[in-house]
């Protein structure tokens, strides 16, 4: 069964406009606070939605009340209603909470020189959150899987989609990292230890606009790839820094290419190409599993994917130590296991 997730039609423009104002304007200033500290403009949008959300129900359910004359039994019962009648997963709801508890924090700490504040206490936590479960079954990709995803979009002459698969599958980067890539990371200045591509610092996930600034490595294996797409470039005359691209067409029909924003659309056709589903976070498992299938050390694994804990490897691999008994016992008890190496990969 693949991935789902549950999608309703909360928000209209029509109930916006109803909402109670006083919560409106609180909602915002705290966004203006995030922005003023430096969290990332994708963490606001999300915030954003969220309270959207929330105010909606709260128009429609609770009497339009100001956030802060909300009692504990009206956030149990946007939970309940939220878990049964949205079919919200538990993992969606903890999510829309912690959302409306840092708001709450925001008052306590911030406003709270305020005489309206001055006796707020947050209670979203004291609600306890239905049990976390995981409610979209995990993509486990093969050699022969992700070989075919490859050939097949290179049979269509699909040379940009081919190279991002395979920057992705051999390097684990995130969807948002892979759209920070340029053409001069694939040179022969960034190729490094003769085997793979350092990249300059570029955003990865953390706190504040620039995020957590790091290098990231490609493995050659992505070369047969990255080498047709350029080449299509070439003969295109398709000219721009960046590596994916999109481009607008100009009135004496020339084009301006544009660092490509996104890649969602590419997923449903390489879910009908797998036969199962597809989304690009499954290569970062894919991408660590064969790390570790080749015997690397967890400390060199570790620093390849830039990871602060050795906890992230157990998340990450794929395979279970009873899936690996044979490369490890036979009848005369311990094999002895050379260890591979990144260029095997």
């Amino acid at each position: 069964m693949g991935r789902s997730t549950v999608y309703n039609h909360i928000v209209s423009k029509e109930k916006l406009d109803m909402v109670n104002p006083e919560n409106i304007e609180l909602g915002e200033d705290w966004l203006e606070y995030l922005q003023s500290i430096d969290r990332s403009p994708q963490s606001i949008v999300a915030y954003r939605n969220d309270l959207k959300i929330f105010w909606v129900w709260n128009l429609e359910f609770n009497k339009n009340k100001f956030f802060t004359d909300l009692t504990k039994r009206e956030i149990a019962k946007f939970q309940n209603h939220a878990l049964n009648t949205w079919g919200w997963s538990p993992n969606r709801i903890r999510r829309v909470k912690s959302c409306l508890s840092s708001l709450s924090n925001y008052i306590e700490n911030v406003l709270d020189d305020e005489e309206e504040f001055q006796n707020f206490k947050p209670i979203i936590r004291k609600i306890e959150n239905p049990v976390k479960n995981v409610v979209r079954e995990k993509t486990v990709l093969s050699d022969e899987q992700v070989e075919n995803l490859l050939d097949t979009l290179v049979e269509r002459k699909e040379y940009e989609r081919a190279a991002g698969v395979a920057i992705v599958a051999f390097s684990g980067m995130r969807k948002a990292e892979l759209l920070q890539m340029k053409v001069e990371y694939f040179n022969e200045d960034h190729f490094v230890y003769d085997a793979m591509w350092k990249t300059d610092k570029i955003r990865t996930k953390g706190f504040g606009r620039l995020g957590h600034q790091m290098e990231k490595f490609v493995l050659y294996g992505a070369k047969p790839y990255i080498d047709l797409w350029l080449q299509y470039r070439k003969e295109n005359g398709i000219e721009s820094e960046w590596m994916f691209l999109t481009k607008t067409r100009q009135e004496d029909g020339s084009y301006i290419y544009h660092a490509r924003k996104d890649v969602s659309a590419w997923t449903e056709e390489f879910t009908d190409i797998l036969g199962e589903d597809f989304y690009f976070h499954c290569l970062r498992h894919y991408t660590c599993t064969r790390l570790h299938r080749l015997n690397l050390p967890s400390h060199v694994i570790q620093e390849f994917f830039g990871w602060a804990s050795s906890e992230m490897l157990q998340i990450y691999n794929d395979v279970t130590a009873e899936d690996e008994f044979e490369k490890y016992f036979d009848k005369n008890g311990v094999k002895e296991v050379q260890q591979g190496t990144l260029s095997e990969l």
